[in-house]
């Protein structure tokens, strides 16, 4: 499998699946720009690629900020050389937190990191892709995206709404050589509760959730067990490769048959 030559640009690379999805990339050739909020982890993350002697750059950001998004993707650009690649990992939870009580803070805090975000990151990055008439784009959706028992509302919107916008871009960009697909993920192991509650800080819910229950995980997954970081970055190096060049506006599902049910 061969990826599509150029950088690569991962939101919210610090961490879980942005960071084995980045370390991955990296492995397989790719100059990879570890984009994060939390510098700690971004750190770790270059540090991994590097030690296995890999090219990266860390750039701390907001994805919800326009400005940010825009000094991430030209820091990767003038550091690491053309793009080709953007997978749109960073996100938070909301914990589960009901409609009736979910204060609009909370509310907006994931929308505008989880959805505004990645189209921000589209966006930003469709102004390198396009000129090349090549280019992958990757969105880390969640089983949330297609089902209503995957989050709290705001979660289940911003994954909803993070599937329409693959689809959409999908078929506009399509003929210009720019894919655009989606990663459903179910129930993986990672550090997205203890993140969560940081950056929301004041706002954060208790993060209750199928996520943190062994017992819930285990009824709702057919597979019995969570899956792993390696199984979705390899979906992930699929849908960037040269492979995978007729796979546009996809949700590739990584959920142990969660959603078959």
């Amino acid at each position: 499998m061969t990826l599509l030559a150029g950088s690569a640009v991962v939101t919210g690379g610090g961490s879980g699946i942005g960071r084995a999805i980045a370390v991955a990339l990296a492995a397989r050739g790719a100059a990879v720009a570890v984009v994060d909020l939390l510098p700690e982890g971004a750190r770790e993350t270059v540090a991994a690629i590097t030690a296995g002697g890999g090219r990266a750059a860390l750039v701390q950001a907001d994805v919800s900020r326009w400005e940010d998004v825009d000094r991430a993707v030209g820091t990767a650009v003038r550091e690491l050389g053309p793009l080709g690649i953007l997978v749109n990992g960073a996100g938070i939870l909301d914990g589960y937190e009901p409609g009736a009580s979910m204060s609009p803070a909370l509310w907006e805090r994931v929308i505008a990191i989880n959805l505004t975000g990645s189209f921000l990151a589209c966006r930003r990055a469709l102004a390198e892709l396009l000129p090349q008439g090549a280019g992958r784009i990757v969105n880390i959706a969640s089983v949330a995206g297609l089902v209503g028992s995957g989050g709290g509302p705001a979660y289940t919107a911003s994954k909803h709404g993070v599937v329409g916008l693959t689809r959409q871009l999908a078929i506009t960009y399509a003929a210009q050589g720019v894919t655009v697909n989606a990663i459903c993920p179910g129930v993986i192991a990672t550090a997205l509760r203890a993140n969560s509650t940081r950056i929301l800080g004041a706002d954060a819910p208790v993060m209750r959730g199928v996520g943190g229950d062994e017992a819930a995980m285990r009824a709702i997954t057919p597979a019995g067990r969570r899956g792993t970081l390696e199984e979705v970055a390899a979906a992930a190096c699929y849908l960037v490769s040269e492979e995978a060049a007729y796979v546009t506006g996809q949700t590739l599902v990584v959920d142990g048959g969660w959603t078959a049910r």
